[in-house]
């Protein structure tokens, strides 16, 4: 697809402000699009929505097709009559700025599940709108549902652990345990309206103040997922759900080691069969979430490290070409022009470029990886190009002070080689980082909030191969310079994000200028 030139801002809808311990998708994030609006923005890119497992990631998500309920806004089940204010009333008070996962999960439950049982006693149950959304979603909802319902049962143990009829669904043993446990996957069945409902109304309100949403697919779904238990034969694992080989990626300069990530990996010939009928279907659903997909470790998809599902490191493993070229084609001529954008960092060859440019798909530049004698030179704002994406750095990168701050310390030379080629040598330089992304020829150029707040490493989000204390961080309006606004709005309007389409008066204000 062509983009055009625009700017947005890089967050988690977990890292919004509110008073229940971890960013939702109610008045807050609807605030956050006025702020988007009101800063020039057209773009709000997110990670991935999927309900998250150990270790919190949403790139290890129970389901690739399924919403994470710890998103869902309780303002808006007051509204909706299924809980009232006073069930709030006792809600522990939670650090404002980290995200405790083991304490908010059980409080939150406890009150969606209260939820749960005021809407099984409310009209709603049988309304139409919750039998459309059952109906239609019941290809992947019916078996997440009672995923999570036996997994539950079963103390939250990995599917292997449960017993053995039903962690390989052997005859009859389907219909046995969702009979066993109807009011338990009747409870995950509303979890997912719920969010369904609520997130459509605020992409709905995005799209309609003229913001996209960008949101992640992960290349690989996670071997404690509804995705692997219902469908062991796409991938691979064997007859007693051991893993045969894992995702990763090899040994390099900053890993000795490599990265083991102990992801199923695909059976693509088995994929093949079906003109890759399940890719299909979860790009369809990802785009009723989003607007444009990014999709990560895009590498992949043209050759991946395949590693022994008994290995410890990453270090023995062996690249396998993928049928990349022939999914895209396949998916083109089913779904047309997508608007994917494809996230190329790490090892790329030619055919990883190809595989890219052959579906037009724009590729990303981090100006962290830029500078420095040991730089990745690709990634200096004079040799980009038009079809790809700019960031100061991504949520798997310190922050851009925290960046600087460490680099200066270690007397890398990294600092000083950015401040020659910023041609900037005062005190703020992440702003004159993000300006230069604003001035880049590249089509988007997105930036973390982090770094439009000027935080330090205290706020990063991800430090890969870091167990614990990850997807944490959160802001607070009062972080916000009121001025904030007008200073973005301001660059979208110097560097043409989008081109201008009418004249700007009044001492740089903008008229109503931004396209349709």
């Amino acid at each position: 697809m062509k983009f055009e030139r625009v700017a947005g801002i890089l967050l988690h809808p977990t890292s919004l402000p509110g008073n229940y311990g971890i960013g939702t998708i109610g008045k807050e994030a609807f605030n956050f699009i006025d702020f988007l609006v009101h800063s020039g923005q057209k773009l709000w890119q997110i990670f991935p929505l999927g309900p998250t497992g150990y270790g919190d990631s949403p790139y290890q998500s129970f389901s690739a097709f399924a919403g994470n309920p710890l998103l869902i806004s309780f303002e808006l089940l007051i509204e909706d009559g299924i809980l009232s204010s006073v069930d709030l009333d006792t809600f522990p008070k939670f650090d404002k700025h980290q995200i405790n996962f083991g304490e908010l999960i059980k409080v939150k439950n406890t009150l969606l599940y209260k939820a749960y049982r005021n809407f099984k006693n409310s009209d709603v149950v049988f309304s139409t709108e919750y039998k459309n959304f059952v109906n239609s979603n019941k290809e992947w909802l019916e078996d997440f549902a009672l995923f999570m319902a036996v997994k539950e049962y079963h103390n939250g143990k990995l599917w292997t652990e449960w017993e053995n009829d039903i962690a390989f669904r052997l005859a009859g043993a389907v219909e046995k345990w969702q009979t066993k446990l109807k009011d338990e996957v009747d409870y995950y069945k509303f979890l997912q309206f719920t969010f369904h409902k609520q997130w459509a109304n605020l992409k709905k309100y995005a799209n309609e103040k003229g913001i996209k949403i960008i949101g992640d697919i992960p290349i690989f779904i996670a071997y404690d997922s509804a995705d692997l238990w219902a469908n062991k034969h796409l991938f691979s694992v064997d007859e007693k759900g051991k893993l045969l080989s894992v995702a990763g990626v090899p040994p390099d300069y900053f890993s000795p080691t490599g990265q083991l990530w102990g992801n199923p990996l695909y059976k693509w010939n088995e994929m093949e069969k079906d003109n890759f009928a399940w890719w299909q279907k979860r790009i369809k659903k990802v785009l009723e979430f989003v607007d444009i997909i990014r999709i990560d470790h895009f590498r992949g998809f043209d050759a991946y490290w395949e590693i022994p599902g008994d290995a410890k490191t990453a270090e023995h493993g062996k690249w396998i070409k993928a049928p990349g070229h022939k999914l895209f084609s396949i998916i083109k001529k089913e779904m047309g022009d997508l608007p994917i954008l494809a996230e190329d960092l790490g090892i790329i060859t030619e055919s990883v470029e190809k595989l890219r440019d052959d579906f037009n798909f724009p590729g990303m530049k981090i100006l962290q990886f830029a500078f420095g004698e040991n730089g990745d030179k690709k990634f200096l704002p004079h040799n980009h190009i038009k079809n790809c994406v700019v960031y100061t750095g991504s949520h798997d990168n310190d922050t851009t002070k925290g960046f600087f701050e460490k680099e200066k310390q270690n007397n890398s030379g990294i600092f000083e080689w950015a401040q020659k080629y910023l041609d900037y040598y005062e005190d703020d330089l992440t702003f004159k980082l993000i300006k230069t992304a604003y001035a880049s020829v590249a089509n988007f150029v997105i930036i973390p909030l982090q770094d439009i707040l000027n935080l330090g490493s205290e706020a990063r989000m991800n430090f890969p191969g870091k167990l614990g204390g990850n997807w944490t961080w959160r802001f607070s309006w009062e972080q916000l310079d009121n001025n904030l606004p007008q200073i973005y709005r301001e660059l979208t309007i110097i560097y043409e994000r989008p081109p201008l389409k009418k004249e700007i008066i009044d001492n740089n204000t903008p008229k109503e200028f931004l396209p349709e």
